[in-house]
């Protein structure tokens, strides 16, 4: 297992496989890796020639400084999980300065209107960062196959429509949520909760069921008001929102229309903020 921390070391190490038309697959990760994106590392060895995994906690994505102080950072451990899926992938774990090159600053995206939905309107300028750091990433390893969890479904989403829009030669797979025993969507920021806090917060996957048993026979308001009665009853949580969308364009919904629909969820727990979503149909 190789780990490479400059981008041009990288670059140059891939350029045989290139040459070769070796195919290459990719999973960007912030790190503090769990089974989840073990799990997307498999498909990508198994599909590709050579795999790549990128470990860079991005500044430019986080719009509380609390949250990025307190992101963990486990670069030897998260290694050595990697060696138990292959020891033939590839790490990327460059510096803030070389990712940026002093310039710690987003470029501006417009991903169709993907960007102002659900954690769009809750975290100013997150998809901003997201946007900039895959580019660059993108641009760095040039992967034929991107692979992205579905646990952050309106990421997986943006980043589709960005390789759309900028015609990169990309395809992004999205991958199913991987869970706990309980329920809970694997997260790095699981990391945060204490053992208790992880066995409340299989509440979570459960009342997203319960989303999904409704969902077939009552209106999307009665489902909605169910999710939120339902955390008002929870005072451990703090709710930060619950939309049902459809899948193509994430905009909350008011009627069923002949779609595919899917229920996001946003709570805290311990001044930790979780995520998850389940697909309705």
């Amino acid at each position: 297992m190789l780990i490479f921390n400059k981008k041009a070391d990288l670059t140059t190490f891939l350029s045989d496989y290139k040459n070769k038309r070796s195919t290459i697959g990719f999973v960007p990760t912030m790190g503090a890796l769990h089974k989840g994106h073990l799990s997307l590392l498999e498909k990508s060895v198994s599909e590709n020639d050579i795999t790549v995994i990128s470990i860079f906690v991005n500044p430019t994505q986080f719009n509380n400084p609390e949250d990025l102080e307190k992101y963990p950072r486990t670069l030897e451990a998260d290694a050595e999980k990697v060696k138990t899926v292959s020891d033939k992938i590839l790490i990327f774990a460059p510096s803030v300065d070389e990712m940026y090159e002093g310039n710690i600053v987003s470029g501006h995206f417009s991903f169709d209107g993907l960007e102002n939905q659900m954690e769009g309107a809750h975290r100013p300028g997150h998809f901003d960062g997201v946007g900039t750091i895959v580019k660059k990433l993108f641009e760095i390893v040039t992967p034929d196959n991107a692979y992205f969890g579905e646990k952050d479904f309106q990421q997986l989403q943006i980043v589709k429509k960005m390789v759309e829009k900028e015609a990169m030669p990309i395809n992004i797979i999205g991958c199913p949520i991987s869970r706990e025993p309980n329920g809970l969507a694997m997260s790095s920021r699981n990391q945060r909760l204490s053992d208790e806090d992880k066995e409340k917060a299989a509440f979570i996957y459960k009342i997203l069921q319960e989303a999904k048993q409704l969902f077939g026979n009552n209106s999307i308001e009665d489902v909605k008001k169910h999710i939120y009665d339902a955390f008002e009853a929870r005072p451990e949580f703090k709710m930060d929102y619950f939309e049902i969308t459809a899948e193509d364009d994430l905009i909350p919904a008011n009627i069923k229309e002949n779609k595919a629909y899917r229920g996001f969820i946003a709570v805290f727990l311990s001044n930790v903020r979780l995520i998850d979503n389940i697909s309705l149909n």
